[in-house]
């Protein structure tokens, strides 16, 4: 193997580089970035980066000492995959040549197309869209954040903090009740509310209300319509809608775009000598019988190692495919997010679940440890400000040995704490 490609200067990206160095990989390597940077760390985006507390060089995620030897095509983007002829098409009309790819080039921001031309209504996942959003960020404006699901629930705990008066529109019955299930996302929207936002549930977004219905792009939403015939005033308006995964640009490679780009479960895409890693990946989970993206920062991090690994395998063995892609059974799905200086964590997925527990803690003092149950098997667990407790469980969930109903440290027969359901 002479040249491997990675598209898309991401977190999965640079993980998967790193990856390749550390398990021997000594060939030429190039990677292709859209944008016109380096790798950056997205998460803080929301949190540390809008609130002022750190700057856009906080954000690098390479140190100063890293050595990464690369070949790096930054602010051009990848317009096509010619998988017989094993070549890259770019838009600045390069192509590059390779022997093996791995695909890692996330996902965009879910938009509305009712919202284009507003030049107060954003959307939140690069930098650029974080700076711009930053300077419309003033105590006491007031902000409209449309989906309660991370960014949107992440953002209203920020402009809280700085000051701005905060209305949070979800589709769903409380904040982050999609990932979390119904109950705790009830203890979700008590955080929120007890912190000053106003939630707004159940609701869809029809239209915004423009100030000058005759002006053109650059013209400014003074209100969020609903379906309902409510309009909520505002001066800012963040969309936190979901992610469509990047791979418009794969039409027509041959690999299976449903959803994202679907993998085994060491990434590899039915095609020879691709792989597929980070947000626009649908990697195969035994455990569940299904496709899934992990658009976390774990899973970025994790299954780059995973599938380089794979790759390197097949390569050393030039069979049609991997030769060993490790247990189908991925690990477990795992996130953080931090809300009004509360750090939650969850691991698991809450859809497995039968019943919901409080282990430790006082959910009224935003201080609890919970964990999700089904058929007295524990599937998930979920802390808030509990990180020691959290971490234990959570070493207990991935372990060989069935997670039986008896909290780690618990003495066997003791009785649970107060229940949720």
């Amino acid at each position: 193997m002479t040249t491997i490609a990675v598209v898309g200067a991401s977190l999965a990206g640079i993980s998967a580089a790193r990856a390749l160095s550390a398990q021997g990989y000594r060939g030429r390597l190039v990677i292709i970035g859209d944008e016109g940077r380096r790798p950056y760390d997205r998460p803080p985006l929301s949190k540390n980066f809008l609130a002022g507390r750190i700057t856009a060089a906080d954000l690098a995620l390479e140190s100063d000492d890293e050595q990464l030897e690369a070949e790096w095509l930054l602010g051009v983007a990848a317009t096509g995959l010619d998988t017989r002829r094993r070549v890259i098409s770019c838009s600045d009309g390069r192509t590059v040549a390779y022997d093996s790819a791995i695909i890692a080039t996330g996902s965009r921001a879910r938009v509305l197309p009712a919202a284009a031309g507003f030049g107060n209504v954003h959307t939140l996942r690069t930098l650029e869209d974080a700076q711009r959003l930053k300077e419309q960020l003033v105590p006491g404006r007031r902000l409209v954040v449309v989906g309660a699901g991370f960014v949107g629930a992440e953002v209203a705990a920020t402009a809280r903090g700085i000051g701005m008066d905060v209305t949070l529109i979800g589709s769903g019955s409380f904040p982050l009740s999609g990932p979390l299930g119904m109950q705790m996302g009830a203890l979700i929207g008590r955080l929120h509310e007890d912190n000053g936002v106003k939630l707004i549930s159940s609701a869809r977004v029809a239209s915004f209300v423009c100030e000058d219905a005759t002006a053109g792009n650059g013209r400014t939403a003074s209100a969020v319509r609903l379906a309902d015939g409510r309009t909520v005033p505002a001066d800012v308006v963040v969309l936190g809608l979901g992610s469509v995964p990047n791979t418009d640009w794969l039409t027509g490679s041959g690999l299976d775009l449903t959803d994202g780009i679907r993998c085994d479960a060491a990434g590899w895409t039915g095609v020879r000598g691709v792989f597929a890693v980070g947000d626009c990946a649908a990697w195969f989970d035994d455990r569940s019988g299904a496709y899934e993206r992990d658009e976390h920062w774990t899973g970025a991090m994790e299954r780059a190692g995973r599938a380089v690994a794979a790759l390197l395998a097949d390569a050393a063995a030039a069979h049609d495919a991997p030769t060993d892609t490790g247990p189908g059974a991925l690990d477990l799905p795992y996130f953080w997010s931090d809300q009004y200086g509360a750090r939650l964590q969850f691991a698991g997925s809450a859809s497995d679940a039968d019943s919901v527990e409080i282990e430790a803690g006082d959910p009224a003092e935003h201080n609890f440890l919970a964990v999700y149950y089904r058929a007295g098997e524990a599937v998930a667990i979920l802390g808030m400000n509990q990180p020691r407790l959290f971490t234990r469980w959570r070493k207990a969930l991935t372990g060989d040995t069935p997670n039986k109903r008896v909290p780690p440290g618990r003495e066997t027969g003791a009785t649970s704490l107060s229940p949720v359901c």
